[in-house]
Parts: structure tokens; C-alpha cells; sequence
């Protein structure tokens, strides 16, 4: 998470931790299949894969951690690695999470939903802080990023935006998401709006972040999390 500038915009107190937020029900989490296209799923079997809500600081163990096995893994699909279409995969883990103070769930949007235009959503993650490093952040940050029109995001990425995707940015950029955050939240209102997916550059105003748009897998998500 950061600015075009190579600066933080957020920078969460420890002793206030951000709530993750995280789908109902649950025991299960959704994240981006681009994930898979990286091989983390090909490398390491599911039994090694944790999922940490509540999670801040990567630095310390803060008491406020959740520490999950993930049991099953469900891809979309018609998932496309070649051009992100479908973006979206289920993580199912070994018991419910514990809804507290640090972790809180944000709701599924309506079916085939989409904010309006301009509505500011917040994007979170442990990605970069500066556009060209591999140095992951090692606290959650976050960052508020306005929702723009599928055409004009398909300006900048002539013609590469589904109608699975949405797209966030400011006029100017300095905000957004970058490499490492993939798969995290994009919540607008509560709902659970977007997944972050993929895009160009980082806080550029040219180049928006791409977003799986949720709201259009509403039900295989439902059909997904109901399954045992």
C-alpha cells in the first residue's frame, strides 16, 4: 500500500489494530485465483497455508491474532491467468473465526451490485510501500480509493476490463494498491465490494486498480461456502 510519491498514506497505530475484514460465513475466506497463477498454491500443499485474521504487525505477536489451517481451496473455474478474468477463489478453514473487536466480518453485496460512481472504498494489505521495491510492508495499511467507470478504466487498459471487474482511482493517483496486496479487501459500505487483482504501475493516475467484482459471484460463492 502506498503513494505515487513512495511515501505511506496509512500507517495503523499497534495499539489500535485495523479490523480485517472478512466474508460470512466464518470459516471461510475468499482471495484472488491469481494467487494459483503465482504457484503459492502449487508450491506449497493446503496444509500448509494459514490464514491470520486480526493479524497487524508482522513484526510482533500482539495478542490479537487468529491462526486458521486452511482445509479446502476452491478455484473459479473459468478462471483466466492470461487475462485475470474470474479472478476469485475460496479458502476454506479448519473452524469459524472468532468475530471480536479486532475482526470483523464485512457483509456480500447485492447480486450484480456496483457502487456508484465516485464512492469511496478502503483497500488494505501487506503490499509494497514503494513502487518498485519486493520489501513487503511488515504492518497492515490502508488506503481509500474512489470507484471510476468501466469505460474510462477501459481507456487505460484498452478493452481489458470485463464486465467482472471494477475499477478504483483517484484523478490524480498517490493512492492505491501494489504487489503483494493481491487478494485483499475492497469494501465499500460495509460490503465486500472488491477483491484486489491486478493493474500497471502502482498510485498512477493512468493506470486504475483492477478489482474482482464480487458482486457477480454472489451465488457460486454461496453454492461454494455451503458445500462440507
Amino acid at each position: 500500500m502506498l503513494t505515487e510519491h513512495n511515501t505511506f498514506f496509512a500507517s495503523p497505530s499497534t495499539s489500535t489494530p485495523p479490523q480485517e475484514l472478512h466474508p460470512l460465513p466464518p470459516e471461510w475466506s475468499e482471495v484472488a485465483s491469481f494467487f494459483q497463477h503465482l504457484g503459492v498454491l502449487r508450491m506449497f500443499h493446503q496444509d500448509y497455508l494459514e490464514s491470520l485474521p486480526g493479524e497487524h504487525s508482522l513484526k510482533l505477536n500482539e495478542g490479537f491474532e487468529q491462526a486458521f489451517n486452511v482445509t479446502k481451496v476452491i478455484v473459479h473455474p473459468y478462471y483466466n491467468p492470461s487475462t485475470f478474468n474470474h479472478d476469485i477463489m475460496l479458502l476454506k478453514l479448519d473452524r469459524p473465526v472468532r468475530i471480536n473487536s479486532y475482526v470483523q466480518p464485512a457483509r456480500l453485496p447485492d447480486y450484480y451490485s456496483t457502487p456508484s460512481l465516485g464512492t469511496s472504498c478502503t483497500v488494505s494489505g501487506w503490499g509494497v510501500t514503494q513502487v518498485y521495491s519486493y520489501t513487503l510492508s511488515k504492518e497492515l495499511r490502508a488506503v481509500q480509493v474512489p470507484i471510476i467507470s468501466s469505460s474510462a478504466c477501459n481507456i487505460y487498459y484498452s478493452g481489458r476490463i470485463t464486465e467482472n471487474m471494477i475499477c478504483a482511482s483517484t484523478n490524480t493517483g498517490g493512492k492505491d494498491s501494489c504487489q503483494g496486496d493481491s487478494g485483499g479487501p475492497l469494501v465499500c459500505g460495509g460490503a465486500l465490494h472488491g477483491i484486489v487483482s491486478w493493474g500497471i504501475s502502482c498510485a498512477n493516475a493512468r493506470y486504475p486498480g483492477v478489482y474482482t467484482k464480487v458482486s457477480n459471484y454472489v451465488s457460486w460463492i454461496e453454492r461454494g461456502t455451503s458445500e462440507q
